[in-house]
């Protein structure tokens, strides 16, 4: 091997990528660590401690990262969602002729992973005293926003026919379904039916907008 092939001489990475990368794996561990924590107690005895003992670092590493536990607590379930929503694109983007179809297979991964994550499992056996469920019910516009958001480009790459707003609206119904599914969940026996059902209630409308322009 050559001198010039030798990783030791390769060029330095972008010191703010690198930096970037770094927090970023970081950010993850920390929310990680939470989540893990919370699968196992209530929410409420989560410490910010535990959660820096939990990852490896300092409790000051915490703190410096998301400022207080109420930030923490909002960073995690908005984390928690984005990863429900990658899931959810990935089963939109496999149906792209099949509406109904796309609708269906994206409840029903969402509603699976609602089943098993452990964050959702926390919000559940909340008795009303932490502050996750407040994220998800009476303070949930974060997660609504950032949900339909993302859903609304999604269903736009998909169906290029939709306009915004019908995407905005459409994004954000399925939003609002999926976050009262997360409140009270449907048993595991009923959730391709339950899917399924959603997937034909809204089916009429979302196959006018795509036939409009011969979508």
């Amino acid at each position: 091997m050559s001198a010039a092939d030798d990783p030791a001489n390769a060029p330095a990475p972008d010191g703010a990528t690198f930096a970037d990368a770094s927090r970023s794996l970081l950010r993850r561990t920390l929310l990680e660590a939470a989540r893990d924590l919370a699968a196992d107690r209530p929410w409420r005895s989560v410490t910010m401690a535990a959660i820096a003992g939990r990852a490896g670092v300092s409790r000051q590493t915490v703190y410096n990262e998301f400022g207080s536990r109420p930030r923490l607590t909002e960073a995690l379930v908005l984390h928690e969602t984005e990863e429900f929503l990658t899931a959810v694109g990935d089963a939109i983007r496999r149906h792209p002729a099949d509406p109904s179809e796309a609708l269906s297979a994206a409840l029903g991964v969402f509603l699976q992973a609602a089943s098993e994550d452990a964050l959702v499992a926390a919000v559940i056996r909340e008795d009303g005293r932490d502050d996750l469920l407040p994220l998800v019910t009476s303070e949930g516009r974060p997660i609504l926003e950032h949900g339909t958001g993302r859903l609304a480009v999604m269903m736009r790459e998909t169906w290029p026919v939709l306009r915004g707003p019908e995407a905005d609206f459409l994004a954000g119904t399925v939003m609002r379904l999926g976050l009262s599914y997360v409140v009270l969940p449907v048993a595991d026996a009923e959730r391709d039916a339950t899917a399924r059902g959603i997937a034909d209630l809204v089916r009429p409308y979302v196959e006018s907008l795509l036939a409009r322009d011969g979508g």
